[in-house]
């Protein structure tokens, strides 16, 4: 999670006073924060019957691998990307995240991070998008 988080910080400093997410519904920038939230917490810590663990052999061996792939593309299109604000940019950080956080979710059977996931992933997508859009 702090390898993605990195380039947000970065960005969120380097954004500073400039107004983001101005044409979009204020339902879909709260539903994103929720599942934002929701899949950090439930990435950190596993409630007691609401996962299931890994449900094949080797499935830790995937886990990581796939990760770390995720998160290998996600800092690469981030630096290729750095100095550009278009749709290419805005899909790739944003639907990155979100296959960690859903493929998270599924290979240890994690309910409420797969709904988590959902919600995040859907709205994420949708603000980067149109972000990118209207600039």
């Amino acid at each position: 999670m702090a390898i993605i988080m990195l380039p947000n910080i970065i960005y969120a400093y380097k954004q500073n006073n400039k107004t983001l997410n101005t044409n979009i519904n204020k339902y879909f920038i709260a539903i994103e924060q929720i599942g934002r939230y929701g899949c950090f917490i439930f990435m950190l810590f596993n409630v007691p019957y609401t996962y299931f663990d890994f449900w094949f052999n080797n499935a830790l061996i995937i886990y990581l691998i796939v990760n770390g792939s995720f998160c290998f593309l996600y800092l690469l299109f981030w630096m290729l990307l750095w100095n550009k604000n278009n749709k290419l940019k805005a899909l790739c950080l944003s639907i990155i995240p979100s296959f960690i956080f859903l493929f998270s979710g599924i290979i240890i059977l994690n309910i409420p991070l797969i709904s988590f996931a959902i919600l995040f992933s859907f709205s994420h997508i949708l603000i980067s998008y149109k972000n990118a859009t209207n600039q």
